[in-house]
């Protein structure tokens, strides 16, 4: 009835991971149960005399969240779109350790989570906008912030994540206004002259990409740098893969310890051949990965060379454009980026979607990347962590869902809004049934309006009958 507390372990979906909820919030006996008969009535749960102003919008009861802070059971507090407070919720005249922010009266709303895996929405940092259709696909799988630049069908944002012109940026603005996610683009950065940089920024751009097709060279990575560091914005890279212009060596060189976002950093979807994956230990570059490759297994190299060849507008009768997408497909820096992952050297996972990557499969490979993990290492033990009874895997859980949260909303400047279950933060919000953690949400909570559900038949006489919608 009220869920699992403190000391419980929750198995996470299909996988061999094991997350063991380290506090519970609820005072016993007082806790927030919704229905007939039980606990949110008025007088008892819910509280009389307050007004609108001093009671939640909406309350998520006796939900254990999944965080990269912690892994605990609490009441999560909605207001204004914002989580207000994470704690015990409910009538604080008649109930215990009730939260002052977290008053539950006529106003207020109820999500039962009881039973329930609450995490932040995801956020996908490398997004190819290609079509709109992958709004619907990304908030389906529990995405809810998205980051990449294109124009459609276009051949250059088929291949890369650039908005390059201001009345583009302008228009692709304008085009998702009306879906429940939050969007940001990203300008063309190739240019050796800040001449057009500027301008793509004012427009809208909240970061510039440097993509290979259109010439990664050393000064177009100092001069994009040089403008992302006047503007404070983000600047992401996808190196030069044929080494034309210079090696690896030469890109690190030019980056003068600025921090910069390096794509697919194993080098499959792109960058410096065979050696890009050394980026991972520059102590300014922040790595990521695009979920193709996520994790290694049997058929990951065999799909990857046509997914190239079609992507990067490749001819296979051209013998050196076959040979610089074999150069890209490597058997064992792929290995190696799951012990990457594993050691946290390399830290988000996004999709490149369509352009090498499936937006829809960003959560579902991170889980799939720990649990082969854990087959292959074993338990992974956090800081200071030697005790050999313990047999929870909640420091890798929160090594792997920083990877689709926090990190990127860290890497493109926006973390004090999203990427984490944090008071003060948009309430985006992705509700699971622990069998199918990972996989298929049961709720998505966008800027705490319910934005996307499992809903079954709508003719049926009550929410849940077959077929699932």
């Amino acid at each position: 009835m009220y869920g699992p507390t403190t000391g419980d372990k929750i198995r996470l979906g299909d996988t061999d991971l094991f997350a063991e909820i380290e506090k519970d919030f609820a005072v016993y006996g007082d806790e927030c149960i919704f229905g007939g008969g039980k606990v949110l009535r008025d007088g008892m749960g819910q509280s009389a005399g307050y007004p609108a102003s001093a009671s939640l919008d909406t309350v998520i009861t006796n939900a254990v969240v999944i965080d990269y802070t912690g892994i605990y059971k609490a009441d999560i507090g909605i207001k204004d779109g914002l989580i207000i407070a994470i704690g015990k919720a409910g009538n604080p005249d008649v109930m215990d350790g009730v939260h002052s922010n977290m008053i539950v009266g006529v106003n207020t709303e109820v999500i039962a989570a009881q039973g329930m895996i609450v995490t932040a929405g995801g956020i996908d940092c490398h997004v190819h906008f290609i079509c709109p259709q992958l709004v619907n696909e990304a908030i389906a799988s529990g995405i809810t912030t998205l980051v990449g630049g294109g124009t459609g069908p276009a051949h250059g944002t088929c291949a890369t994540t650039c908005t390059p012109a201001p009345s583009q940026m302008k228009l692709m603005l304008q085009s998702t206004d009306e879906f429940p996610i939050n969007v940001g683009f990203t300008g063309k950065g190739n240019t050796a002259k800040p001449e057009g940089l500027s301008e793509i920024i004012m427009a809208g751009a909240m970061g510039l990409k440097l993509h290979e097709d259109w010439g990664s060279t050393p000064a177009a990575i100092d001069n994009c740098l040089s403008v992302g560091e006047a503007f404070d914005i983000q600047v992401n890279i996808h190196t030069d893969t044929l080494n034309e212009a210079g090696c690896v060596e030469h890109t690190i060189a030019a980056f003068k310890d600025r921090s910069i976002h390096t794509y697919h950093s194993e080098g499959a979807g792109g960058g410096h051949a065979p050696d890009i994956i050394k980026v991972c230990g520059v102590k300014n570059v922040l790595p990521s990965s695009t979920n193709p490759t996520r994790p290694f297994t049997s058929n990951t190299v065999d799909e990857h060379l046509d997914m190239l060849m079609v992507c990067h507008h490749l001819d296979k009768n051209i013998p050196e454009d076959v040979a610089f997408a074999e150069s890209r497909i490597r058997a064992e820096t792929i290995a190696a980026e799951d012990i990457l992952h594993d050691m946290g050297a390399i830290s988000i996972i996004s999709s490149d979607s369509q352009a090498m990557g499936r937006i829809g499969e960003v959560i579902i490979r991170t889980w799939q990347t720990a649990n082969k993990m854990k087959v292959q290492r074993g338990r992974l033990p956090g800081p200071g962590d030697s005790d050999p009874a313990k047999d929870n895997d909640n420091f890798r859980i929160r090594r792997y869902i920083a990877k689709y949260t926090i990190n990127p909303a860290i890497v493109s400047g926006f973390s004090d809004f999203v990427g984490s279950v944090e008071a003060g933060k948009l309430a985006d919000l992705v509700l699971w049934k622990p069998a199918f953690f990972g996989a298929k949400p049961e709720l998505i909570i966008k800027g705490g309006a319910i934005a996307w559900a499992n809903m079954g038949d709508p003719n049926a006489s009550i929410p849940t009958p077959e077929p699932v919608w």
